[in-house]
């Protein structure tokens, strides 16, 4: 019948060194049994006698003396009986003496399994050690690593803010420089507008004004050359026209040609004084720049300005003055 091995009772492992140990004891068995061997032998064996030569001074053969009998034989010790006994307890030595090689043998491969042991965890804690530095380190290295990716994306996203706000306050500065061209080109274009139709007023009037100056020299033909001489002192301020102002009289004057201002330049610092000939029925005749501004354009506008405001208003008296200043400054 054939039995399954895992059906066999566990036996413990087999020792090591096992083997030297019995050869140890074998060889002290042996060394043993030749000395119970060689000891029961030299006490079965009859001593040797021995001989022994004395020597003393000549004795005085006048008086023999007597010879001594010799000494008796030593009889030999019996030999120790060999009984079942004997072999019995030189079996229970063998055993005992097995039994504590293997002892000794068992103990001392305890010690050093033990010591292997001690070894093995100490190594092994050396190497938990060693692996927990190591990870201790990773972990610090891959801390590091992320904060310096936190700190890079950070700066990126600030990075990121400003060119966006740069980006930003560029669009809006082109917006507002845009805004700003526009503004400039429609006022340009305004201002320009304004001085075409300014011109074309002016002309207008002009050709008006001479149109009217004409029709008077014609009513006026007919006299002698003393009317002509009055008008020509009427425009010189010596005739009567020629007369002072009242003190209201500027503001009348004011009020007549500022309706009439068009500009929408700059108005800090800018003055014109612009010198004005008219008839007594107020009649523009002429009107020139006294005093200019500075701005070539200021002026332009507040020639025209005048030149739209023909007739000017009379004064308390009912006539106008035939010479007169204006001093003009555009509308803050």
């Amino acid at each position: 019948m054939i039995r399954n091995k895992d059906t066999y009772p566990l036996q413990p492992p087999r020792e090591r060194g096992t083997g030297r140990a019995l050869a140890l004891a074998v060889i002290m068995h042996v060394l043993l049994g030749l000395f119970l061997y060689h000891g029961i032998r030299w006490q079965n064996s009859t001593p040797a006698g021995e001989e022994a030569e004395l020597w003393t001074e000549v004795p005085d053969l006048s008086t023999p003396r007597p010879v001594p009998p010799p000494p008796a034989p030593v009889a030999p010790a019996p030999p120790p009986p060999q009984t079942e006994e004997a072999d019995i307890a030189l079996q229970q030595l063998k055993r005992k003496q097995q039994q504590e090689a293997a002892r000794e043998a068992q103990l001392a491969e305890q010690q050093r399994l033990k010591a292997q042991q001690e070894a093995d965890a100490k190594r092994q804690q050396q190497l938990a050690a060693q692996q927990a530095a190591q990870l201790a380190l990773q972990q610090k290295q891959a801390k590091l690593k992320q904060q310096q990716q936190q700190e890079q994306q950070q700066a990126a996203a600030e990075k990121l803010k400003q060119q966006e706000a740069l980006k930003k306050q560029a669009q809006e500065d082109a917006q507002k420089q845009a805004k700003l061209d526009a503004q400039k080109k429609a006022d340009a274009e305004k201002a320009a507008k304004a001085k075409a139709q300014a011109d074309a007023q002016a002309k207008k009037l002009d050709a008006e004004r001479r149109a009217r100056i004409a029709q008077m020299q014609g009513s006026m033909g007919g006299g002698t050359g003393t009317s002509g001489n009055g008008l020509a002192k009427s425009g010189t301020g010596s005739g009567s026209g020629g007369n002072a102002a009242s003190p209201g009289y500027a503001d009348k004057v004011r009020r007549r040609v500022r309706p009439n201002i068009i500009w929408a330049g700059e108005t800090a610092g800018l003055e014109t004084e612009i010198s004005v000939h008219c008839s007594p029925s107020g009649t523009l005749l002429s009107a020139t720049i006294s005093r200019s501004s500075g701005n070539s354009q200021w002026d332009d506008a507040a020639l025209r300005a005048v030149q739209r405001s023909d007739p000017m208003p009379v004064d308390t008296d009912g006539k106008t003055p035939s010479n007169f200043k204006i001093t003009l400054r555009p509308a803050s």
